[in-house]
């Protein structure tokens, strides 16, 4: 159990963060005649599809689909239990569309990397952008978000915690969590 939370968003602003998202994938694709979104299993699925409610509302048409990264991690060994596989949903061309990839967080870029290699499994878009809620500095690799709400800087032993209500029974929050350190 964290021995500290502190709060990094609150609900509502997570919401307003959201659209906040929204807003800026419409105005850099105004003219388009439809994108897709694509939410990485687990967070970033309830993010795409609240991002495709959003822009859907504004008069954008959306494609949305599901990816799942868990064949295409390169720390798989290191986990104590794999994660559920989920199978990707895509059904849908993406020959020349503009993708937008959407994750909860981005921190070493890792899992974005993983998430390009299982997107070209379904065709060949003419761009892929990524959309994030939190832009964790601590990069690995070199990958950038498009669009992000919120860019934080951790100290050693820090972690942060989205949660989407779709998928954790405590509700939209995101904070972030010290770790205890092991003596």
């Amino acid at each position: 159990m964290p021995e500290a939370t502190r709060t990094l968003l609150t609900k509502a602003q997570m919401a307003e963060s959201i659209a906040a998202l929204a807003k800026s994938i419409r105005e850099a694709h105004v003219g388009a005649k439809e994108i897709a979104l694509v939410g990485i299993f687990t967070r970033g699925v309830p993010l795409a599809k609240r991002l495709a409610t959003a822009l859907r509302q504004s008069g954008v048409k959306v494609q949305f689909g599901t990816i799942d990264i868990t064949h295409y991690r390169d720390d798989l060994s290191t986990f104590q239990m794999v994660p559920k596989l989920e199978g990707s949903d895509i059904d849908f061309d993406l020959d020349g569309m503009d993708v937008i990839l959407c994750d909860e967080v981005i921190y070493t870029g890792r899992s974005v990397r993983a998430a390009l290699d299982e997107l070209y499994n379904f065709g060949r878009p003419k761009r892929v952008q990524l959309a994030v809620l939190i832009d964790r500095c601590g990069r690995e690799l070199p990958v950038q978000p498009d669009y992000s709400a919120l860019k934080v800087t951790l100290q050693p032993g820090e972690r942060v915690a989205v949660r989407f209500e779709e998928v954790d029974p405590a509700g939209d929050s995101c904070t972030i969590e010290s770790q205890p350190t092991s003596r």
